[in-house]
């Protein structure tokens, strides 16, 4: 998909013309001397500058299909649109699709950089990695969005890069969990092994239940039948699971809702998408938000702006599934004591 926004602004000087009144004999016209050339830099220096009318190009770069990175670019796309009507500038931007494929996203990499474009936004860890890599000996700045562990995902501390986190506080949303089932013996923890973002939330949830001497089961997939079979193999054996902000098991969150909404198991996730699929909970961030913020960056980065530190978003959204609650006859209310947000939403078609 292919869009094109331009905004052109044009500047119309007004000069005015200065004239001197009074009762004495007017001076005798003289010649004011040309300007020296440090008169003139000055001058120039302390003229206003304007980046009206400039033009950039921009590559957007999704890992994959599903609705929370759709969310992010969706609002990327939007957040462009309003920065160029505001600055007068032209954002031509062009979305790519990685299929969560590295030889696809290779690809597009090696594209892009032959583009020469202006920046790269990429959304999601691997599509992150893989045009960072690409784009370092180009110099393009690189603005990435919703990775979970930057520092991880060896995503920190180089020239042209930053952008936005989606850090998710796994503690907390085990707390959840012993909240609305305190009597809860074995916890399964679904994720795929191939995801730097899962590496963090999935280490924070073991120790978390080593604390607490809640058993766990570890299921893990790469692809759609991968993911579904680990999910099968967790019912009858847990009460909950937990998955962190993993594009795999996102992919396919529809059948994995369904088959534990079935077997009675909740679902604990890192991202609201999960829940609006069917899972039963989450608490992280707000995706609209995070995209407008990630392209208010890359747009300040464009008009010569710093590379400041990636930004963490602000979480505490606790969003739940009202259909699954009931569905499990858990009781959520105890959530409201927890946060200062919940929001309530039913599965969407």
């Amino acid at each position: 998909m292919k869009k094109f926004f331009a905004v052109a602004a044009s500047l119309i000087l007004s000069a005015s013309l200065l004239t001197a009144c009074g009762s004495a004999p007017a001076p005798a016209p003289t010649t004011a001397p040309a300007p020296t050339a440090a008169e003139t830099v000055a001058a120039e220096t302390a003229a206003p500058k304007t980046e009206a009318g400039k033009v950039f190009n921009v590559a957007i770069v999704q890992q994959l299909d599903h609705a929370s990175l759709d969310e992010i670019r969706l609002s990327m796309e939007a957040e462009l649109d309003k920065v160029a009507a505001e600055k007068g500038i032209t954002i031509n931007y062009k979305d790519y699709n990685g299929q969560n494929d590295a030889s696809v996203l290779n690809q597009i990499a090696a594209q892009v950089v032959s583009d020469q474009v202006d920046a790269i936004l990429p959304i999601a860890t691997l599509a992150a990695t893989t045009m960072t890599t690409a784009a370092e000996d180009a110099g393009i700045p690189v603005i990435y969005a919703a990775i979970s562990d930057p520092e991880s995902a060896s995503l920190t501390g180089l020239p042209n890069v930053t952008g936005t986190s989606d850090a998710l506080n796994t503690p907390f949303i085990l707390d959840m969990m012993l909240a609305a089932q305190p009597d809860i013996q074995t916890v399964g923890l679904l994720y795929s092994n191939s995801e730097a973002n899962s590496v963090t939330p999935i280490a924070e949830a073991k120790a978390y239940l080593d604390s607490k001497g809640i058993a766990y089961i570890e299921k893990t997939g790469n692809s759609a039948d991968e993911v579904l079979t680990a999910a099968n193999a967790l019912v009858g054996r847990v009460q909950a699971v937990f998955t962190p902000t993993d594009n795999a098991v996102m992919a396919c969150e529809s059948a994995v809702a369904e088959i534990f909404n079935e077997a009675g198991i909740a679902h604990y996730t890192g991202a609201d998408s999960f829940v609006a699929a069917g899972a039963f909970v989450t608490c992280g961030v707000n995706y609209t938000e995070l995209g407008a913020y990630t392209a208010d960056l890359a747009a300040d980065i464009l008009l010569g702006g710093d590379f400041p530190e990636y930004h963490v978003m602000d979480g505490g959204i606790i969003t739940v599934n009202t259909e699954t609650a009931q569905q499990l006859g858990i009781d959520y209310s105890v959530f409201k004591t927890m946060a200062n947000s919940v929001v309530e939403v039913t599965t969407a078609e």
